[in-house]
């Protein structure tokens, strides 16, 4: 059925908030999967309907007018209402549920990431999952434009009136060097620092994580290498090349080194870093809290309990965090 032009659609309203937060209309086709010429079609339709220019198009990057300045706010408002009205009906019934759009963090990709989705497809029967893997950074901004319902993520420290956090693991950040590169003889870090550094890239989290903390504890690290991919830092630990600071997240994600790379505490100041669930507080009632109660399970299932087994000192700072 073709659209009455000037009608006001929640399509429309969702589009124009696109529109609004890009600052583009190809920005915004491309963020909703659409055509630009879609996009400004149902601008424009929405345009008619309020009775107003909305958008300033003649300008680069596309400005809002005043009038759509003052609609943004109850625009946002409605897409929030819908928001919560699909998720109070999906709660409802499950089954009933027909699209769940979930980010997860690269971390949990080889152990994790594949049993949860098993489960919510148990539970989700009829619905269509998709699913975005990505950096926690990505993963938040993807959270924040409603392009994602639900992320596990690291908790950046940043929580919002607008977000519900619910913490799974509390991780510590740890040393991976070659094996047998370093003797525990309390002058670990001399040893460490006659051997390459790799840094973890400072434009992720984790990176400026790392930085923060040494700069804390005034320690300088020369780098060879920067690098944002655990498989590639790992790979140079394993090959003897060089040394990084990771977690145990990290070390478990990359399966295939590890026998030749050996997990040592920091030689300075331990510091964590927190894993949660994260959502829209007006949109999943009880569902975020579900998801992070069978994550617990997950994880205590398969990573923590054989890392802790294999590193025992491990314990206390890798934990489930049960809030």
């Amino acid at each position: 059925m073709v659209e009455s032009p000037g009608r006001i659609t929640l399509w429309g309203i969702e589009i124009f908030v696109a529109a609004a937060e890009e600052s583009s209309i190809s920005a915004a086709a491309k963020r909703l999967s659409a055509s630009p010429s879609a996009v400004s079609q149902q601008i424009t339709n929405l345009e008619v309907g309020i009775g107003a220019n909305l958008l300033d198009r003649s300008k680069r990057p596309h400005q809002l007018t005043e009038a759509g300045l003052i609609f943004i706010k109850r625009a946002k408002r409605i897409l929030s209402e819908a928001s919560h009205a699909r998720a109070e009906l999906a709660v409802q019934d499950l089954s009933k549920f027909t699209r769940f759009r979930l980010g997860v963090v690269e971390d949990f990709d080889a152990n994790i990431t594949p049993k949860l989705l098993t489960e919510l497809s148990k539970e989700f029967t009829g619905c269509q999952i998709q699913l975005e893997t990505a950096y926690s950074l990505k993963l938040q901004e993807l959270l924040e434009k409603r392009q994602l319902d639900m992320i596990v993520a690291a908790d950046l420290g940043q929580s919002q009136d607008w977000m519900e956090v619910y913490p799974v693991l509390q991780e510590p950040f740890l040393v991976a060097a070659p094996k047998g590169l370093v003797k525990q003889n309390g002058n670990e870090l001399d040893q460490l620092l006659n051997y390459p550094f790799i840094r973890y890239s400072s434009t992720q989290a984790m990176g400026r994580l790392i930085d923060a903390h040494l700069l804390r504890q005034k320690i300088n690290i020369p780098h060879k290498f920067e690098l944002d991919s655990y498989h590639a830092s790992l790979a140079l630990v394993a090959n003897k090349a060089a040394w990084t600071i990771t977690t145990p997240l990290g070390f478990s994600h990359a399966l295939r080194f590890q026998s030749e790379v050996e997990l040592l505490p920091l030689p300075m100041k331990g510091f964590t870093r927190t894993i949660s669930v994260l959502s829209r507080a007006d949109g999943f009632e009880k569902m975020p809290k579900h998801i992070a109660s069978l994550i617990r399970i997950l994880l205590q299932r398969t990573i923590l309990t054989d890392l802790i087994e294999k590193f025992p000192w491990l314990e206390g700072d890798l934990c489930i965090l049960d809030t």
